[in-house]
């Protein structure tokens, strides 16, 4: 039977299995469908997982030796930043991280742990800088990333069609003159296909009408080389908009800010006082940060904290705190209006960095 890596410390020091990687994911049930939090461990020859952090024993443990990881996996039609695990006994486990470069992250060094495994050598880490210039072979994920630069890449902007007002979004065409204008593409077709390998693998997402039935009907080119087709980045700021009700521009004006910093955390509930894992959007500009069930495949939050004025620091521990034990990395953000909230990172590192983004936001943003 495999040991935990909570149990490890009797075992010899050579042969105990390095700790390489660990943090929450969103795995889907083997027996159901339901998708939970849990916590992951990688490690040199297998990934655990547990049902919290503080758990002892995991729920289960996943042999990586002979196993095959897709990435990105697009089984799950309303679920992005999926990546697939098969084991060589032919067992599928999925799991879900909360934005692109955690996935990015966890996926490149599980493909290492498995390239380590089948040549019998001790996982390193590679160097993570990248080429400018993209290889022969295109790689997606890092072209998605030079089209997500602030400075360089795909300008995201808010675009008026239908009597609907589109948020962060661009045109096909504009998809295409800029992969032509960076040497990615020779031609308006080569372009075409490129972008639609990038929806096709979720990292674009159509918006509005015509860019959804372009999708849904089966074309050669998903995406559209045409002004009217709208289309937005899967872990940007998106939202549409009708000519509705002042409520409605007002709940909407919260979401125009752009994206500073996004993860999961442990946020301690104001009725019940228990602790749950929750997804957190810390947008800049109006400064809010929005949080949400990691579990669900909805873009609706649960709810929202107005920053502006907030202050943020680092506490040693929470009073009332119930049902889980939050020993360490807390934080507590007191809003204007003397709303209290306290939050858990997983490491001090975590901890320090969201304090200093939450900080600035609430001093710089409206």
């Amino acid at each position: 039977m495999h040991q935990s890596l909570r149990y490890r410390d009797q075992q010899p020091e050579d042969m105990e299995p390095k700790q390489i990687k660990e943090g929450y994911l969103v795995k889907k049930g083997t027996v159901l469908n339901s998708w939970k939090v849990v916590w992951v461990v990688l490690s040199e020859d297998g990934v655990e997982f547990f049902k919290r952090k503080t758990d002892n024993a995991p729920k289960g443990m996943i042999p990586l030796k002979g196993a095959v990881l897709t990435s990105p996996c697009q089984d799950f039609s309303k679920r992005t930043f999926v990546f697939k695990l098969r084991t060589a006994k032919n067992q599928d486990h999925y799991f879900q991280a909360s934005h692109l470069e955690e996935r990015e992250s966890w996926v490149k060094d599980i493909k290492r742990v498995i390239t380590c495994l089948q040549g019998d050598r001790k996982f390193t880490r590679k160097s993570t800088r990248r080429s400018i210039r993209l290889p022969d072979t295109i790689n997606l994920s890092e072209l998605y990333i030079l089209m997500r630069d602030q400075e360089d890449g795909v300008k995201e902007l808010k675009l008026e069609k239908e009597k609907r007002v589109y948020n962060h979004c661009f045109t096909g065409g504009t998809v295409v003159d800029w992969l032509i204008s960076k040497d990615k593409a020779r031609n308006r077709p080569e372009a075409l296909m490129l972008a639609t390998g990038l929806l096709n693998e979720g990292f674009l997402q159509p918006a509005g009408d015509l860019s959804k039935e372009a999708v849904e009907g089966g074309a050669e080119s998903a995406v559209l080389d045409d002004p009217d087709a709208l289309y937005y980045f899967a872990d940007s700021g998106f939202f549409c908009e009708g000519y509705s009700s002042d409520e409605d521009v007002i709940l909407k004006e919260e979401f125009r800010g752009n994206i500073i910093k996004q993860g999961c955390l442990l946020k301690q509930g104001h009725r019940r006082k228990n602790w749950n894992v929750r997804k957190f959007i810390l947008r800049d500009d109006p400064a809010y940060i929005h949080y949400y069930d990691p579990t669900k495949g909805d873009e609706n939050p649960l709810g929202s904290i107005h920053l502006r004025g907030s202050v943020i620091t680092a506490v040693e521990f929470v009073p009332e705190a119930k049902r889980y034990d939050v020993d360490g990395n807390l934080f507590e953000i007191i809003t204007s209006d003397d709303t209290h909230y306290f939050l858990q990172a997983t490491t001090p590192e975590e901890r320090k960095e969201w304090i200093k983004a939450i900080h600035t936001v609430s001093k710089t943003g409206k």
